[in-house]
């Protein structure tokens, strides 16, 4: 598989498949233990919206995990998003526009 055009795991994919539903633990019990609204967490389940460090860290501790994990998740999927716009966009270079002044 070429991880530079496959979609990596989400953030949203982890959380669900491997933390939520093996555990029973519904997006409310979540958003209470980690002190924040179940809104945030139903963005964050639905992909969109973005973890952030707090969250990676608050998720690394109550699921006994590194925060380096959420963190690089996010990061990854991040990448591949970004991967994905640049191959539909053409940017000319700086220095070809200034050249043209």
């Amino acid at each position: 598989m070429d991880t530079r055009t496959a979609e990596p795991t989400t953030v949203s994919e982890m959380l669900t498949e491997e933390f939520l539903k093996p555990l029973g633990i519904t997006q409310q019990q979540l958003a209470n233990a980690m002190g924040i609204s179940r809104k945030v967490i139903s963005q964050i389940v639905n992909h969109s919206r973005r973890l952030s460090v707090e969250e990676a860290t608050q998720l690394a501790g109550l699921f006994e995990t590194d925060e380096d994990f959420w963190i690089n998740l996010q990061a990854a999927h991040d990448r591949w998003e970004s991967r994905q716009i640049s191959a539909r966009k053409h940017y000319t270079p700086i220095t070809v526009i200034l050249s043209a002044s």
